[in-house]
Parts: C-alpha cells; sequence; structure tokens
C-alpha cells in the first residue's frame, strides 16, 4: 500500500517528535539517556543504543547538525570506553558488556540489575551504526575518526564468550552477588541480533554451535492461517529488524520453510490483527484497526468481570498473542514499528488512531500502552504516562526503514554484522 501525502505529513510529525526524546532525555555531562521521561528514570544501555542509531537519521532529515551528532555520540562513547568494567556492584561493567540500568549522572549500576547480554547487544548496535554512518577521513574530520576508533575498541573489548554456556546458548545475564542467570537466550526473539553481534566478534566470538542450539529451539506453528516462527510479543517480531536488513537472506532454519525473518514478521502482523478481530477475550476497542500486543506499560487497576470471567491488570507486562498475557493494553509503537512489513494494515490503523486520539495525534501511538478496557481512566481509557525510550528509537528506525533504508544500508555495510550473519548460516540476497 502506497502513503499519500497526508500520512507522509504524519510520519514525519511522529518521526520527529519521537526522535525529540532522544535530544530531551540526555545528559550532557556524560552522554547517557534515560529510560523513560518519568521523574528519577535511570539510564538504559538498550535506549543508548538506540539514541546513537537515531542521530544519523537526525542529522539525514535536518533535525540535528552533523558536528553535534559527532560530539554527542563522542561523549557517549568516551564514557562508555572510561567506564569501570570491573563487575563491582558499584561498576558500570564487566568484560566490556554493561549492566542493564546505570545512573544518569555516575553511570554505575542501579536497581541490582543485571549484566545484561540483549541490552548490551542494542547498545553495540548503535555504536556499529554510529561508527558506519560518520565516515569522513580527512585532516578536518578528527572528531569521526576518533569516534570510529572507539567504536572499534568498544565493540572488540565485548567477551560474548564468556557468557554462552557450555551447550552453545548464550545465557540472560550475569549479577556480581550470584553469577549467571540460571535461564538462557531459547526460543525465538529479539535475540537474533545478539547472536549476529557475538559470532561476528574478531575477538571474543560466539562458537558456530550457538546459533544453531538457539534455532533448535524454535517453534513453528500454523495459527488463523498462517505459518510462522511463533513468539507472541509483537515486539520480538520487530527488535532486530531496526538494525538488520533480513530481507532476502536465509539461514539453514529458514530455507528448511522457505521464508525468512522479514516475510517472518510479516506473517505474525498479520496474525495479531486477526487476533484482534477475533477478540476471543472480549476487550474493548480491539478490531482490524487497533491492534499490537507487545510488552510495555499497562494498567495497574482493579480487576473485573469481563465475558464472565474476572479479569485481571498486569502493569508493565510482555503481553502476546494468542496465548496471553492478555489484558486489553496495546502497543501503540508496536503497531507502527509493522509498517516496513505491513503498510497496508499499519497505514489504515494510523488513521483510526489519529481519528481517535482526544489531544493528538501521536497520544495514543506514542505512549507505551493504552488500554480502552479500563473506562474510568478518561475518553481512551488508560494511557501511558510519559515516553519510554525503547519506543520512541522503534519510532524513528523502523519509519526510517520504511521511508529510506537508512538504518538497513548502515547494517548492510558493515562488516562485523555481514560476518555474524554468514557464520550464522546466512546466505542470499543482498548477503
Amino acid at each position: 500500500m502506497t502513503s499519500t501525502p497526508a500520512d507522509e505529513a504524519v510520519l514525519e510529525r511522529l518521526q520527529r517528535s519521537a526522535f525529540d526524546y532522544f535530544r530531551q532525555s540526555y545528559n550532557p555531562r556524560n552522554g547517557l539517556v534515560a529510560d523513560t521521561t518519568r521523574a528519577g528514570a535511570p539510564c538504559s544501555i538498550a535506549v543508548i543504543g538506540f539514541a546513537l542509531s537515531v542521530y544519523p537519521v537526525g542529522v539525514e532529515r535536518g533535525w540535528m547538525g552533523r558536528a553535534d551528532a559527532v560530539q554527542r555520540t563522542l561523549l557517549t562513547l568516551r564514557f562508555l570506553m572510561a567506564s569501570d568494567q570491573s563487575g563491582s556492584a558499584r561498576a558500570t561493567g564487566y568484560r566490556g558488556l554493561y549492566f542493564h540500568f546505570l545512573d544518569m549522572d555516575s553511570g554505575t549500576r542501579v536497581w541490582r540489575s543485571e549484566v545484561s547480554l540483549i541490552d548490551t547487544g542494542f547498545l553495540i548496535a548503535g555504536v556499529l551504526t554510529a561508527a558506519a554512518y560518520f565516515d569522513a577521513d580527512t585532516p578536518d574530520s578528527l572528531d569521526e575518526i576518533e569516534l570510529r576508533r572507539l567504536a572499534d575498541a568498544l565493540y572488540r573489548r565485548v567477551d560474548w564468550r564468556w557468557a554462552q554456556r557450555e551447550g552453545g546458548a548464550v545465557t540472560h545475564g550475569w549479577k556480581p552477588e550470584c553469577g549467571f542467570l540460571n535461564y538462557g537466550w531459547e526460543g525465538y526473539s529479539e535475540a537474533i541480533l545478539l547472536y549476529v553481534l557475538g559470532l561476528g566478534s574478531p575477538t571474543h566470538a560466539l562458537t558456530d554451535q550457538s546459533f544453531t542450539a538457539w534455532t533448535a529451539t524454535y517453534q513453528w506453528e500454523n495459527l488463523y492461517g498462517h505459518d510462522f516462527l511463533y513468539a507472541g510479543p509483537l515486539f520480538i517480531h520487530q527488535f532486530s529488524h531496526a538494525w538488520i536488513d533480513f530481507r532476502g537472506i536465509r539461514d539453514a532454519f529458514m530455507r528448511e520453510k522457505n521464508c525468512d525473518y522479514f516475510e517472518n514478521s510479516r506473517r505474525a502482523t498479520h496474525v495479531q490483527r486477526e487476533y484482534a478481530i477475533r477478540n476471543p477475550a472480549s476487550f474493548i476497542g480491539y478490531g482490524p484497526d487497533c491492534w499490537g500486543i507487545s510488552a510495555g506499560d499497562g494498567p495497574s487497576a482493579k480487576s473485573r468481570l469481563i465475558a464472565g470471567r474476572e479479569q485481571s491488570f498486569y502493569g508493565y507486562a510482555a503481553r502476546g498473542v494468542p496465548y496471553g498475557p492478555d489484558d486489553g493494553t496495546i502497543a501503540g509503537s508496536s503497531m507502527l514499528s509493522s509498517l516496513v512489513f505491513t503498510p497496508e494494515l499499519v497505514l489504515p490503523a494510523l488513521r483510526t488512531w489519529r481519528a481517535r486520539s482526544q489531544r493528538d495525534e501521536g497520544e495514543l501511538v506514542r505512549a507505551s500502552g493504552f488500554n480502552a478496557t479500563v473506562t474510568e481512566m478518561g475518553p481512551n481509557g488508560w494511557v501511558s504516562q510519559g515516553e519510554f525510550g525503547l519506543d520512541q528509537g522503534m519510532i524513528v528506525l523502523m519509519i526510517e526503514n520504511y521511508r529510506t533504508g537508512l538504518p538497513w544500508r548502515l547494517g548492510r555495510g558493515n562488516p562485523f554484522v555481514c560476518a555474524g550473519l554468514r557464520r550464522a548460516g546466512f546466505k542470499g540476497g543482498w548477503l
């Protein structure tokens, strides 16, 4: 489906508003970026990765000067390179990996968070994106040369292999108090990016067995007439696609299924919409233009009777379809982030949501979640307060992939990403 000039104008405004999150939630003293706009929010290392990835978009669209973007990126990379990597309870990271949440001022661990493999992956994806975009190499571009040097050093410092289990899968994380967490990255998820980056490392790479061990835990299903690689929350089918162009390239699993991960995400989006149309739990608002069940904020309202059952509400949770959990909460950014896969579904939904919003056209789309079943909270039901950096980053990158493909082009040109894909067994297409 081709977008209309009116659609393009809306996408421009939504993308620009989401980009502004990273200008407003940035600490100019160390380059860290807050997890949310809520008071007292710590830095999320994943959100830093999104910030580093959206700065090039801002430069290309004229929202930020190139010199400003370089200086912001340099400040962040310098902080990361000089950070405490001792792994102590008050450090910033360990073995080149980073604690999930950091104090916005000191940059040290908060909330007893884990050294997070997946969030380090998102961070490093941003580091490599910045290095690919800021490619000037003249005597007048010493800052960009330093930026690329730091990015290369940060990537080479990450010890991915340390976090790989004996059987091949990668652990979720590590804490100084108790060591590695008991669960690993098994079953299809957003960790495809993590495995690609870990396999592409020239210094501490995952073994070849890691990706095979991971894909052995995949679950292929047929839901509502669609054969696809199952994962319930919609974000799982999106996050790695912000940086990697999976169109036409296939690993061994997808060659066997005569599919690729991009097509798989397209099918998963159709499953999401069909679930909303069928609305088996009888939530208010679900339908052909109101779908997108994913991880995000939700209401902590009192339980109530819906269609003869007692329905609870989960607060922040990873919701999914068709097996749940589901409490009537829609994640607008996940709907919008499906734009590259199914514009024929997203653009009509976006038009409907614009008409429904009471305050501004981005109210529901950019909120972490809204729940029309919690009717006592306002004309649109319950709407999450504040903004979440992961949501805003995905909005910027996926709209840009739809409009120009810039993030994908930067990923395709990165030798580490290409090496990781090849080691994972991907062939064909642009690769």
